[in-house]
């Protein structure tokens, strides 16, 4: 079973920025001195599925002359977000220019919308400000590409209130597990606190089943995980073979990490962040 790509938080996130009405909030937020937006002046280009299962883009949505691409890092911070975003940014062009039939073989210059690029990150880990694609290859390169990393807006503002949701459902996850517990807890607190209460109150019923959907996706993963684990401990143990043991378990452990980060796998395999690291070499 693979690993559920969307959590309780991102999906949230795309179903939030879904809705014109927060579009235009979170946009407002990244430039709050454009006060002439119309709605006629959005168009949402999110992408679904263009690379591999669950690999896509979080949001995209054109504003006149600019492209604004956005994705939701959550907790587990990746420094391969540049090449993700350049991959992203390459399609939507593709899709921008198949839809307006522009032609790249005439003598005639192609205008574009201008590209803004950012990650949302929610977690703890200290993160540079800015992202950028040169920081992946040595030397210097003909190609560069540059990732705003958002950590929080204005007080009040749309992104400010996401961060703050993303802030009460992990500490309601910590505190009761993936259950209803939590997820009903995380709704309550965020009403009572003046996070996101709209959305909430309008889109209750849908944020609750896309979180017990998930919930049960990531406990069902998350037990599987766990069996294939102990598996491979005791097929190791049977076999008197330590060596064979020690390369099946770190096999098994690059596997999850592939898809979660090494605090997810030390609570699903019980074993420590340390001994993790030591096992798989690193």
């Amino acid at each position: 079973m693979p690993m559920p790509k969307r959590d309780i938080k991102d999906s949230v996130f795309t179903f939030l920025f879904s809705d014109l009405e927060y579009t235009k909030q979170l946009y407002l937020s990244l430039h709050p001195e454009d006060t002439e937006i119309r709605d006629e002046d959005f168009k949402l280009v999110t992408l679904e599925n263009i690379l591999a299962i669950g690999q896509y883009n979080d949001l995209g949505f054109q504003v006149r002359d600019k492209l604004i691409l956005l994705v939701e890092a959550q907790s587990t911070f990746s420094p391969n977000i540049p090449l993700r975003m350049l991959m992203y940014l390459a399609k939507t062009y593709n899709e921008y220019i198949e839809e307006h039939q522009l032609s790249l073989y005439r003598e005639k210059k192609v205008s574009i919308p201008r590209p803004e690029l950012y990650v949302i990150y929610t977690g703890e880990k200290e993160t540079p400000d800015i992202l950028r694609l040169s920081d992946m290859y040595e030397g210097s390169g003909s190609a560069d590409l540059a990732v705003r990393v958002l950590r929080d807006g204005q007080p009040g503002d749309i992104l400010s209130q996401y961060v703050d949701f993303c802030q009460v459902a992990n500490e309601q996850v910590s505190l009761y597990g993936r259950t209803d517990e939590a997820l009903m807890s995380t709704i309550q607190i965020c009403q009572e606190r003046g996070i996101l209460v709209p959305f909430l109150d309008c889109r209750k019923k849908e944020v609750v089943d896309i979180m017990t959907r998930l919930f049960s996706q990531e406990k069902a993963w998350e037990m599987e995980l766990a069996a294939h684990a102990r598996e491979e401990r005791e097929e190791g143990r049977k076999e008197g073979r330590e060596e064979g043991e020690q390369m099946g378990m770190a096999n098994l452990l690059k596997k999850m990490l592939a898809n979660a980060s090494i605090l997810d796998v030390s609570r699903i395999t019980g074993i420590s962040q340390e001994e993790i690291t030591r096992i798989i070499g690193g």
